[in-house]
């Protein structure tokens, strides 16, 4: 099961994701997660919202450049080697970990939700479902 992800193309100045994050809370749209990969002159914002579409507009209809990818959110065990646990039958399969970030699940503090984007999510899905790894949907997330 993926979700999206939106993808936010923004130059590396100060304030530039406050006026993002402005855009998002006028349109409503509520974060659950957000990664920035940064150079020195620009940044790619990667950030899980509630509403995907709302969000996808509002930043469009702002100037910004906005993609829209699939990944992969699973639950892990909020403990040490939680993470580990699920990483060893993805590697022995050759999956390929393009990106990942985390964060707690809020409610359920012995949970962390991560976020990966694997070089093939479709066959990553099919080995953590095998591991009886619990993939989170739309619904999920928006109901965090």
């Amino acid at each position: 099961m993926e979700i999206r992800q939106l993808t936010i193309f923004m130059d590396n100045r100060p304030g530039r994701l406050l006026s993002i994050t402005s855009v998002l809370a006028q349109a409503g749209v509520n974060l659950r997660a957000l990664s920035i990969a940064d150079s020195t002159d620009f940044g790619l914002l990667r950030i899980i919202v509630d509403d995907v579409d709302k969000a996808s507009a509002a930043l469009s209809e702002a100037g910004l450049v906005v993609k829209v990818n699939q990944v992969v959110a699973v639950e892990v065990p909020d403990k040490p080697g939680g993470l580990n646990s699920i990483l060893g039958q993805l590697a022995f399969d050759e999956i390929n970990i393009e990106y990942i970030y985390a964060f707690a699940s809020g409610e359920d503090k012995e949970k962390a939700l991560v976020l990966f984007k694997f070089n093939d999510n479709a066959k990553a899905i099919s080995i953590l479902k095998k591991q009886d790894v619990r993939l989170l949907s739309e619904d999920d997330i928006r109901k965090l």
